[in-house]
């Protein structure tokens, strides 16, 4: 058993949890029975994690990829190369995963701070505790909470939960949480009905954007949904 797992094991197509047996502990299993491992995050090693963590906020994997491609043909990806960058030169290297004046700033930002402050080494921010070193990351301009607990949970392998949308509207939908709830009330309330578990917070933020684009919809599609037996309610 790697260092991955920890209070959760798969044996013989169940999932065996220890410790915690809630409503959104059931909601993991019937996901994870339903769709099985998701295998994330596509990346080969920690910084092309955090690079795509950027590239992609508002658009899908498949733009992300061919912008990684763009990089890596062009011998970009690392970030001393890309710290070396213009703005205007990175922008038609990432142009696929959409919005790439913007995404170009945002990297450039995150590798300007990774570069300046720690050396352009990823296994320099292991030295960090996991609250400084979120604290960090939200303070460069156009990493929010979303990018930010992306980097930790993948890149660095931290326990911290991503929320999304698709996991707000989930939770809403089953009552776990109120519409009000903002983005640090609804990462609370996961990781408080959660084990501390690396693993599991990856595979469980995985499978909710599977149900998410597959049932979870803004026009929801119910039927044959992995939670539709859990009482709910698509009027929110």
């Amino acid at each position: 058993m790697n260092h991955l797992t920890s209070r959760i094991i798969r044996k013989q197509n169940k999932v065996v949890t220890y410790g915690y047996d809630n409503k959104l502990m059931s909601f993991y299993r019937a996901l994870l029975e339903r769709f099985g491992p998701q295998n994330w995050w596509p990346g080969d090693g920690p910084f092309e994690v955090m690079v795509g963590a950027v590239l992609t906020q508002n658009t899908n994997w498949a733009n992300v990829e061919k912008a990684i491609k763009n990089l890596k043909d062009a011998d970009m990806l690392c970030p001393g190369k890309i710290d070396g960058l213009s703005q205007q030169e990175l922008a038609p290297l990432i142009r696929p995963a959409g919005y790439f004046n913007i995404k170009s700033r945002r990297l450039k930002n995150l590798v300007r701070w990774l570069c300046r402050d720690y050396g352009g080494s990823v296994n320099e921010l292991t030295r960090l505790s996991t609250d400084m070193l979120r604290e960090e990351l939200l303070s460069i301009n156009g990493v929010g909470p979303e990018t930010a607990d992306s980097i930790i949970l993948y890149a660095l392998e931290r326990p911290t939960f991503v929320v999304d949308t698709y996991t707000y509207r989930v939770l809403v939908r089953h009552s776990c949480i109120d519409m009000e709830s903002d983005y640090e009330q609804t990462k609370e309330y996961c990781q408080t009905n959660l084990p501390d578990d690396v693993a599991l917070y990856n595979e469980f933020h995985a499978l909710i954007v599977r149900l998410g684009k597959n049932h979870c919809r803004p026009k929801p599609r119910c039927s044959g949904c992995p939670l539709e037996q859990f009482e709910h309610c698509v009027e929110v």
